[in-house]
């Protein structure tokens, strides 16, 4: 795998969007976007991601 970028949340929901994700609903600082019936992340909206939680959210919706 590629070296990530720093990436906010909203980045990251804005990247798992156009692969087809869609916001299902927030709960405090986390957005769960959904894939069709299913498959469901929890992305956390802040500032910054860390790597190693960016690279499980990568992993978790299949991407790689």
């Amino acid at each position: 795998m590629s070296r990530l970028p720093v990436c906010s949340g909203q980045d990251a929901i804005r990247a798992f969007q156009k692969v087809g994700y869609q916001v299902d609903y927030q709960t405090g600082s986390h957005v769960i976007p959904r894939h069709a019936p299913m498959r469901r992340l929890t992305v956390p909206n802040h500032r910054e991601l860390a790597k190693g939680t960016l690279r499980a959210l990568i992993r978790e919706a299949g991407l790689t």
